[in-house]
């Protein structure tokens, strides 16, 4: 079985990368999603934030106020590495085990969607990265319609690589300053009609 990773920076894209490649039989693990199930009520990981910052994260009925635990953690870089080696390593081992699970069932091709794909030291893992990328307006456009304040958003650019890092380590670029069948037409290009190996021309726009 050949392993994606998909990478890029926030709001470029790489969720929508993840629908069309399921709308094409493709086995997608999103580790935002992997994250939000971890830390669920009664899941070790939650009890392990809320030791470590504080029964302010959870709202009354017990679930965690992510609203909260971001504007501590994007505020300071050491609470943010605190929170990262609570809940990288278990959402590691989840979508490893998932990448096990599709090749035990013989699926071609399988892709993990990992927003700090580098920066976690996980590249070698996969047969090829590809980067999902967009100019740096359409990046804070679109993380505007999130309700995310201006300040929100420097913070969260800094807790990740520059995009232009992340395209320099790919082995593929997708580009989503695109309409959506521009989009699917990359994806189509890389996934389908390309050898999937990290030895192609690294950061080559698809």
């Amino acid at each position: 079985m050949k392993l994606l990773g998909i990478t890029g920076g926030v709001g470029m894209g790489k969720s929508t990368a993840g629908q069309l490649l399921r709308q094409r039989g493709v086995e997608v693990a999103d580790t935002d999603a992997r994250a939000r199930q971890l830390t669920e009520p009664g899941q070790p990981a939650l009890q392990e934030i809320v030791q470590r910052f504080g029964p302010l994260v959870l709202f009354a009925d017990g679930q965690l106020n992510r609203a909260e635990l971001a504007r501590v953690v994007f505020a300071d870089a050491g609470a943010r590495a605190d929170l990262e080696a609570i809940l990288h390593p278990p959402i590691r081992a989840a979508w490893e085990a998932e990448a096990q699970s599709w090749c035990a069932a013989g699926r071609a091709i399988g892709a993990i969607l990992i927003p700090l794909l580098f920066e976690t030291g996980a590249a070698s893992r996969f047969d090829a990265v590809i980067c999902v990328a967009c100019s740096e307006a359409s990046q804070w456009q679109r993380l505007r319609l999130r309700s995310w304040s201006d300040d929100q958003i420097r913070q969260r650019l800094a807790a990740q690589w520059p995009v232009e890092r992340k395209i320099a380590r790919a082995d593929f670029v997708v580009w989503t300053d695109t309409n959506l069948e521009t989009h699917a037409a990359q994806l189509e290009r890389v996934v389908f009609q390309r050898p999937l190996t990290s030895s192609a021309a690294s950061g080559a726009p698809a």
